[in-house]
């Protein structure tokens, strides 16, 4: 698909000023921004992205390893990553060979796969207190914090008027990222909830998900807004996207996640770390061990305090006014050299 996105791309930024990327449109914006001489600032939506030597991720495909090993620190890691981007650069080849179509010179990245970083601007969209900025991140990063957004809206007045029945409820979801596949989640889930005695929330996003039999003390529709739900929340239930974990985050609330896959076992990771949360892998997601897992979440005061404290210092950064100033800040940049080179002629 690059040289239809490359196409594509540059009819759309044919009268833009400057492009904002999402990560897995880097490959072709860095080549319009390259051909075209447009100002380009790219986006990281996630700390693994950066894959730092100094802040080891987990990654899906060796999650244990990589948490046991992640102490080796940057001296091995740093050494070990440069081998695999150099090693697979050769996947990378429909990328060099577009690249020497359009008459564009030769790069010396390790591998345009994981280093695609605008030279002006690299939004790092998370918080810092998430994830802070590694020596080894591209020295023009910039950390936004969470550019937070759900789709507006109320919360139904039924949900409503089931929050303000009673005690907070424990919210269950998948966010939009693995509800279209979420197995018996959603009935594990509320069978949990009945062994605890809980009142609880499913967000189920498609109808189908729904379990048969809930009773009264389990609520289910298909949306809510988060931002507005979770505040209302004993406790998050969630398979760790960035979406969602920054929203959770957000609003105070200890989490219990499941990841299922790509960055959600290293958010489950820094989630764990930060001590506001606890994990269960997807193949134990059982009635009996969430119910144990929420048992020691919400029986020890800890975690509700430090994800309490963790949301306060979250709600101080506003990360859409960051990264507009900081993409601002580059427009202005280019607008000044523009002059100067109209001047200069």
């Amino acid at each position: 698909m690059l040289r239809e996105t490359y196409e594509d791309t540059l009819v759309a930024a044919a009268d833009a000023d400057l492009l904002v990327s999402h990560p897995l449109a880097a490959f072709s914006s860095r080549l319009v921004a390259e051909k075209t001489g447009k100002a380009w600032v790219s986006a990281m939506l996630v700390p693994l992205g950066f894959f730092s030597a100094y802040d080891l991720p987990v990654v899906d495909v060796l999650p244990l390893a990589s948490r046991w090993l992640r102490p080796l620190g940057p001296a091995f890691w740093g050494p070990l990553l440069r081998c695999c981007k150099r090693a697979s650069r050769f996947v990378a080849e429909p990328w060099y060979r577009l690249r020497r179509e359009l008459g564009l010179p030769p790069t010396n990245e390790l591998n345009p796969l994981s280093e695609s970083h605008s030279p002006r601007l690299v939004l790092a969209t998370f918080s810092k207190w998430f994830a802070e900025k590694q020596p080894d991140w591209p020295p023009q990063t910039v950390v936004t914090g969470f550019p937070l957004y759900d789709a507006g809206g109320e919360l139904p007045p039924e949900l409503v008027r089931f929050l303000d029945a009673g005690p907070p409820p424990i919210v269950f979801t998948l966010g939009t990222a693995v509800s279209s596949d979420a197995g018996t989640f959603f009935a594990e889930s509320a069978a949990a909830a009945r062994r605890l005695g809980r009142r609880a929330v499913l967000i189920l996003k498609e109808p189908r998900n729904r379990p048969g039999g809930l009773p009264d003390e389990i609520f289910a529709c298909d949306y809510a807004p988060f931002s507005l739900l979770f505040p209302r929340a004993a406790a998050v239930v969630h398979h760790a996207g960035i979406g969602t974990t920054g929203l959770a985050m957000h609003a105070g609330r200890p989490m219990l996640v499941m990841p299922c896959a790509w960055d959600q076992p290293d958010h489950a990771a820094r989630i764990a770390r930060l001590g506001v949360g606890r994990v269960l892998s997807r193949r134990r997601y059982a009635s009996a061990r969430v119910a144990a897992e929420l048992g020691r979440l919400l029986d020890d005061p800890a975690y509700a305090r430090r994800a309490s404290e963790l949301g306060e210092r979250v709600r101080q950064e506003n990360g859409v006014a960051a990264a507009c100033d900081a993409i601002e800040g580059v427009a202005r940049g280019r607008a000044a050299l523009l002059v100067e080179a109209k001047e200069a002629r």
